[in-house]
């Protein structure tokens, strides 16, 4: 594809937790692909703040959901009614204005054509530099759930990436300008969008047998338990002779876990660690169990798997979750014994589970990143 106008295409994003650093990951890497004339440079946000400041919006939110998610409930709602030019928000952004100077420093030495923020704390560190004519370059905002809170409402955007047409329709109730906003989807990694190997390769690939049914377990969660807990619970439940790949990712200690299980196991229990491979894994997958992070639930999606969604974090993910319900993509279980129950009732039910994966893929947006930036690189080139 070549681009209008070659020039350079900077990718902000916030490593408080993955999904936003995975979508500035995958348009940096469909944008190396696509538009090869273009330089891309991606840059986390968090990597160019005070140190306090990092570890309070990072470590601390982290903590948070997981240790205390009736606080970070409490949190999110108190949040999305707060407006904008309440005395909080303004002092809010004052602290990050002044966390961020050098941030800033950065992002004006790599003089951008174009800028995809795929959070909204750049956006806004961003928009105020637009308004006092510090900053020459167009502006754009990815929403990375399914769901929209008013943090997301940056007004001044060149444009709005939206997951879906409900969000599109959320972000016109609350202000934002339609013609400004477009329904892409969330970015996927390129291997999501031209993925063509079938499932049975898929499965062969990894050592597995073809004949029986394949679950992906990627998270545990509050309720459900850690990951060696829920593959030690699954395998052993009676009459069910399916197959089970475990990702632990960077956790070696799952991972070690995982593999001493896996030995007593007879090659039913695969355990994987950190890997970049998932849409291998997903592809092999008849069911995948995960907690429904806007990220991970799109790659489902996109390759039209169908899901079982466990303890979503309250807030974004458990909007993503009641999205995925009504549209009848996937089932949901906040506790062990519904773990356990819904997985051997769903790999029993082999037309139940194709009519979940039908409804997964005529909702995914494999090619998200690729629309995303065409808006981008198109409206950089006029």
């Amino acid at each position: 594809m070549t681009p209008p106008h070659p020039g350079k295409l900077l990718i902000l994003s916030v490593s408080a937790g993955n999904g936003h650093v995975r979508a500035a990951q995958a348009l940096a890497a469909t944008a190396q692909l696509h538009w090869p004339g273009w330089q891309c440079v991606h840059i986390d946000a968090m990597a160019h703040v005070a140190a306090g400041f990092r570890k309070v919006y990072t470590d601390w939110y982290i903590k948070l959901v997981d240790r205390a998610p009736d606080v970070w409930s409490y949190l999110h709602g108190k949040a999305d009614a707060t407006p904008h030019s309440a005395a909080s928000q303004r002092l809010r952004r004052g602290i990050e204005r002044l966390s961020a100077r050098e941030l800033l420093r950065q992002i004006a030495r790599e003089r951008p054509d174009a800028i995809v923020c795929t959070h909204f704390l750049p956006a806004e560190l961003l928009a105020r530099e637009q308004q006092r004519a510090r900053l020459a370059a167009s502006l754009w905002l990815q929403v990375t759930d399914y769901d929209l809170h008013n943090m997301w409402i940056v007004p001044g955007m060149a444009g709005y990436f939206a997951a879906n047409d409900e969000v599109a329709f959320r972000m016109r109730a609350r202000g934002l300008p339609a013609a400004r906003i477009h329904v892409t989807g969330i970015p996927v990694m390129p291997a999501f969008d031209v993925a063509t190997t079938e499932r049975e390769a898929a499965v062969r690939s990894l050592g597995l047998d073809t004949a029986r049914g394949v679950v992906l377990m990627v998270s545990g969660g509050a309720g459900v338990g850690d990951l060696p807990s829920m593959a030690r619970r699954v395998l052993a439940l009676p009459g069910q002779d399916f197959q089970l790949i475990a990702v632990a990712g960077r956790n070696a200690e799952a991972h070690a876990q995982l593999q001493a299980l896996a030995a007593q196991h007879g090659g039913r229990l695969l355990p994987i660690g950190f890997t970049t491979e998932m849409d291998r894994l997903m592809t092999a997958a008849d069911l995948v169990v995960t907690k429904p992070g806007g990220l991970t639930i799109s790659e489902c999606m996109a390759l039209g798997r169908p899901m079982l969604l466990t303890s979503p974090i309250p807030g974004q993910e458990e909007h993503n979750a009641v999205h995925l319900l009504e549209e009848g993509a996937a089932w949901l279980t906040d506790d062990a014994i519904g773990l356990d129950y819904k997985i051997a009732r769903l790999m029993a039910d082999a037309p139940r589970l194709r009519a979940m994966a039908e409804r997964s893929r005529a909702l995914g947006k494999p090619g998200a990143a690729r629309a995303v930036l065409a808006q981008v690189i198109e409206g950089a080139g006029r």
